[in-house]
């Protein structure tokens, strides 16, 4: 692990008073403001109620008052369709870099490692980080002394905004890595690293989580800063989550990308770094159970889809029956050909 002495930057400011008003009204004016939501929120469902009941024991209204009932049932719904909305976003608790006049979802993971959602333009930078503003942030504090790494396979940006010093590796949504793609990423960040002790990365996917995890924790595995696996996957959820706001846990959650790091850890241990001697598999069938709570819950809309080395070799279509047969008896059963 790290050395305790290094600082990691938490991204907020550092009051010289803990024990001022300000800080209180931080603390409480959240609560208050969901406190305050929801009784709103109550009174209005009353309030539609009643609207309701009205509508229904006028026998004979005019056109203009049921226009007018039916307006103001419209804008609640509206209010509450806005409420779930905001609470989506409001939901999303992970830390963020707030001082020295930024606000971006960007996370210092170690003082050499930071983990940020997409830098985005047009629309999407309203609600993701602008990349004018990470481009900006990086000039400010790592001037000449940070690479990015693009970790998204569905989409890019002018790497223009960063000096060109942005190094893209294609991984799928929710997806993981090949192993090959690991080894050549430690590489490059380690050539990167070791050229000038003040060198930073700067790693990112769509939101941050995921796929930005996997590499991360590739790479603390590698550096030695962790021996682990899951210490790794734990210290980056720590770090990415702002516990401050809720305990909503920020990490790597996909099950094949936590366990794509660990195949990492046995590469770097086992192997020196290289890949495992090839072996070769047969796929002889694929059970799937309690297909039940998985779409239209019949198995009539499933596919599957097998990839080797980025190249499809097999697709199962079941509402086609191709390559595959559906048989569903007292307990439900989907077979998929040889």
């Amino acid at each position: 692990m790290e050395d305790a002495v290094v600082a990691i930057d938490d991204g907020k400011e550092e009051d010289l008073d803990p024990d001022t008003m300000y800080q209180y009204v931080n603390v409480f004016f959240p609560y208050i403001v969901l406190f305050l939501s929801s009784i709103f929120g109550v009174v209005l469902i009353f309030v539609d109620i009643v609207l309701v009941i009205v509508d229904l024991s006028l026998p004979a209204k005019s056109r203009e008052v049921g226009n007018a009932l039916e307006a103001v049932s419209l804008v609640i719904s509206f209010f509450f369709l806005f409420d779930v909305l905001l609470r989506v976003y409001v939901s999303e608790n992970k830390r963020r870099y707030q001082k020295d006049g930024f606000d971006l979802d960007l996370t210092y993971v170690t003082d050499r490692v930071i983990a940020m959602s997409f830098p985005s333009s047009g629309k999407q930078s309203f609600y993701r980080n602008p990349i004018k503003e990470v481009a900006r942030f990086l000039d400010t504090k790592h001037e000449g002394h940070y690479k990015v790494y693009n970790l998204c396979s569905e989409k890019g940006y002018d790497p223009q905004f960063f000096h060109y010093r942005v190094e893209r590796i294609f991984i799928g949504d929710h997806n993981v890595p090949s192993l090959d793609d690991m080894l050549k990423y430690t590489a490059s960040v380690r050539e990167w690293m070791a050229a000038d002790s003040k060198n930073i990365i700067a790693i990112h996917c769509k939101g941050g989580k995921g796929r930005t995890g996997t590499m991360v924790c590739t790479w603390l595995i590698d550096s030695d800063q962790f021996e682990s696996a899951q210490d790794s996957l734990e210290y980056f959820g720590e770090r990415r989550t702002d516990k401050s706001q809720s305990c909503k846990f920020q990490g790597v959650e996909t099950p094949s990308q936590s366990r794509y790091v660990g195949y990492y850890e046995i590469m770097k241990n086992k192997f020196n770094r290289q890949l495992p001697p090839p072996k070769s598999l047969r796929i002889k069938s694929i059970r799937i159970h309690s297909i039940a709570g998985v779409g239209k819950g019949d198995g009539s809309d499933l596919k599957v889809k097998i990839i080797v080395r980025k190249e499809q070799v097999f697709e199962c279509v079941c509402a086609k029956q191709e390559n595959c047969t559906v048989s569903l008896p007292s307990f439900m059963t989907l077979k998929c050909l040889k």
